[in-house]
């Protein structure tokens, strides 16, 4: 699974099966949690984290939504800058 980023801790990063993985999320890691995070909403698919890592990851995607989709959509990978 690509990293696309990493900041305070957290390692977001991107796997794209055609056809099998939709809606289009990231998957962010935060030591021994994990979540799968909707990239248009928001929204928690699956797993958890604290809360607190929750909200910058969400901040975060706010901020990298447009890149996120079409990396998605391209499935060209690239970093995308941390939340600083």
């Amino acid at each position: 699974m690509p990293e696309i980023s990493r900041f305070f801790g957290i390692v977001i990063k991107m796997y794209f099966m055609q056809g099998e993985h939709n809606p289009p999320h990231i998957h962010a890691l935060y030591g021994e949690y994990m979540s799968a995070v909707n990239i248009s909403t928001g929204e928690v698919l699956e797993g958890d984290l604290p809360g607190k890592a929750l909200a910058l990851v969400l901040e975060w995607l706010d901020l990298h939504k447009k890149e996120l989709m079409t990396i998605w959509q391209t499935q060209e990978f690239r970093k995308i800058p941390p939340l600083e």
